[in-house]
């Protein structure tokens, strides 16, 4: 029988293939009671599962490449888990004091942690829940012997190929998503996730279709079955009839022609159809994504990510380490320019997790905590400074919202110029400073800014959250936050004229930049600075190629004066219909 179960798409593409079910291992745990006799035994069969759920994250983690930056965060997060006595020591008291399996007390600590977890007032921190019980998942199929890499004992996968191969799970733990890399599933489908979650962003960083929050699909779903798998629509069709398959096949082999087809477009200057011309630069995590970058033909680097050096490790990186981090993406780039972002640490990427704010959103991160710790402020910006003598390099500072952190961060360049001085250190002499708009305040408070800064860059995500007061890691809230809404729009329509009027380049680094049906939006609002992900730039072009610039404006600015999301969406629409372009 056919049948359709709609979620959330979190990653777009369509994929058809078999079912490959993977078990929920906390579902299936038995409550035993254990002879004295075997009690040590059974608390030393908890130690052994442990270390060796230990040492296959460190395995995984050692095997993933560097520029997979957000992977080895989160594998760093469930080590850490691993070590807390709250997990690892009050299991072994169970099983002494009731005389129980491993199994069995393992689970019910597990439930108290997320009981206390429940009770966190911060969403955040709240959501962190999953990540005990994922990690609580992974020492119980070590328990049960049902450890190792997915794709292994599915009824699903004998005589399918891996493309062929749907994963479909109650949730997917960031340590068996590593898996992705080695094979070639066509997609995955979980019954719990958000468009934050670590599976979504994991899935959209591997450009693998999925489809979360499907409450339950696991349970309806049976090994071997036929599925679709339509992660723009977030919709799952089981069983499909042979027209909706040959549907979603020609529907297929479409998206796929078209995406081969963009490639064409790499050297093409991107100029619009009134030979206006638009950047199109790329936000980057870690040096080995220059590569990306260049097969993207993108135009530099909009934007260097460098908070992602300083995460999973107990020391701060060097000097000298920052220094060859640098230098690789600027003589990557070959003279194409680079914005180097200084840490954004704090929110979600905090450094000492001991000291995260009960709201870490509104709390010690970005410039704040830079000014803040003068000493690893200043070992970063001397890495920078020494790596703009082999290109092109612009330093960017991140959630200012008062002067004094642009003054103090230009007294601290300053410093670190005269230290290099000192020790006699070659460095770039010109270097732009610019800044992030993704508060409110500075966006309504420009002129301070326009003053002093030579280029700013908007992130939508954060403005968006900070004028919506939404978590976007709250799934509870998910649904609100809305980057369309007339406030967001105003507030950056603002920051665009006002950087205009001013001559200072106004860029946007969030993720509306790397929408393809947002180009003419932004084009009509006067955007010629485009940063986004290195995949999303040839479908970007695409649409920068075949816009008017000159008929956008006056259309986009009757947008502007809705005040009606629905609204506004349907002239965005419109915008996007093909135009009649017979005089050019």
């Amino acid at each position: 029988m056919s049948f359709t179960l709609h979620g959330l798409g979190v990653s777009g593409g369509i994929a058809i293939g078999q079912a490959q079910l993977l078990s929920h291992a906390t579902l299936e745990v038995a409550h035993l009671t254990l002879p004295a006799r075997q009690v040590e035994k059974e608390v030393l069969r908890f130690e052994t599962a442990v270390d060796r759920v230990r040492a296959e994250l460190d395995e995984l983690r050692n095997e993933m490449a560097e520029s997979a930056a957000e992977m080895r965060a989160f594998i760093d997060v469930h080590s850490l888990i691993l070590q807390d006595p709250e997990l690892v020591d009050v299991p072994k008291t169970l099983i002494r004091e009731r005389g129980c399996n491993a199994e069995w007390a393992l689970v019910q600590q597990m439930d108290y942690l997320v009981k206390q977890f429940d009770a966190i007032d911060d969403p955040y921190l709240r959501e962190r829940k999953a990540d005990v019980v994922q990690v609580v998942e992974r020492v119980i199929k070590e328990l049960m012997g049902r450890a190792g890499k997915i794709g292994k004992s599915s009824k699903a996968a004998k005589g399918v190929k891996e493309e062929e191969q749907i994963i479909v799970a109650h949730d997917l733990p960031p340590s068996d998503l590593i898996s992705f890399k080695e094979h070639r599933f066509a997609a995955f489908v979980t019954d719990v996730g958000g468009a934050t979650s670590h599976t979504a962003i994991l899935a959209r960083s591997m450009a693998i279709p999925a489809v979360v929050g499907l409450r339950g699909a696991r349970e309806v779903i049976r090994d071997g079955e036929l599925l679709i798998v339509d992660g723009f629509r977030g919709v799952i069709i089981i069983n499909p009839d042979e027209r909706v398959l040959e549907e979603y096949r020609l529907r297929k082999t479409q998206i796929e022609l078209e995406r081969s087809k963009l490639k064409r477009l790499k050297k093409a200057d991107p100029l619009t159809l009134d030979d206006v011309r638009v950047d199109l630069m790329a936000n980057i995590e870690l040096p080995d994504d220059v590569q990306a970058v260049k097969d993207n033909g993108a135009d530099g680097v909009g934007l260097f990510r460098t908070e992602f050096l300083f995460l999973n490790r107990r020391e701060i990186p060097s000097e000298d380490e920052q220094f060859e981090a640098y230098r690789k993406v600027v003589k990557g780039m070959a003279g194409k320019p680079v914005v180097i972002r200084t840490y954004d640490l704090g929110a979600d990427k905090a450094l000492d997790q001991a000291r995260s704010a009960i709201n870490p959103a509104l709390g010690l991160r970005g410039i704040r905590l830079s000014l803040s710790e003068p000493a690893m402020f200043g070992v970063q910006l001397r890495a920078i400074l020494r790596a703009a003598r082999f290109g092109p390099v612009r330093i960017l500072i991140p959630m200012i919202s008062n002067a004094h952190e642009v003054d103090a961060t230009r007294a601290a360049i300053d410093r670190a110029r005269e230290d290099l001085r000192d020790r006699r250190v070659a460095y770039g002499e010109d270097i732009q400073l610019g800044g992030m708009i993704e508060i409110p305040a500075a966006a309504l408070a420009l002129n301070m800014f326009l003053k002093r800064l030579d280029f700013m860059s908007i992130g939508t995500n954060d403005l968006t959250q900070y004028t919506l007061a939404i978590d976007r890691g709250d799934e509870e809230v998910a649904g609100l936050y809305d980057s369309l809404h007339p406030a967001v729009l105003m507030l950056i329509a603002h920051v665009l004229a006002g950087g205009e009027k001013a001559g200072v380049p106004v860029s946007i680094c969030g993720e509306l930049a790397g929408n393809p049906k947002l180009t003419r939006l932004l084009l009509g609002m006067g955007l010629r600075h485009f940063s986004m992900h290195p995949s999303q730039i040839l479908e970007v072009k695409q649409q920068v190629l075949t816009s008017d610039v000159g008929q956008l404006a006056p259309m986009v600015r009757k947008l502007l004066r809705l005040d009606d999301s629905a609204q506004i969406r349907e002239q965005i629409r419109r915008l996007n219909l093909p135009a009649d372009h017979s005089a050019h």
